[in-house]
């Protein structure tokens, strides 16, 4: 399941990369060009990542993964969705929500590695 959640992330960030590049350059301003750039780049670094967690996953099935890929998705959806919501015009007020989002990717890179040293031996 992990490797198709995964999957499904990065043709997103696939299609939405493509519609920035495409359909939204006739009316966005560069700044909202940057929100959506910067979105998709954290989109695909944090789907690659969740991908490399579904093969652990099948690799090392000592380590629990769930928790980090759960607080991972979570950070993607608040951090990618607050940025393009904003460079799809929506309120700066949105903005308010990336900072969450980058938390909650750092705290679940930050579980997998204290399981990881957890579950070493």
């Amino acid at each position: 399941m992990w490797i198709a959640v995964s999957a499904v992330n990065l043709a997103l960030a696939v299609i939405l990369g493509a519609f920035g590049a495409h359909g939204l350059k006739a009316y966005a301003s560069p700044a909202k060009l940057a929100w959506w750039q910067t979105a998709t780049d954290y989109f695909f670094y944090h789907a690659l990542g969740l991908l490399v967690l579904g093969v652990i996953s099948k690799t090392y099935t000592v380590l629990p993964i769930k928790s980090s890929f759960i607080l991972i998705q979570i950070g993607i959806l608040f951090f990618c969705g607050s940025l393009y919501l904003m460079a799809l015009g929506l309120p700066r007020g949105f903005g308010a929500i990336t900072p969450i989002g980058g938390a909650f990717m750092i705290l679940g890179w930050i579980v997998l590695a204290w399981n990881a040293v957890k579950y070493a031996k």
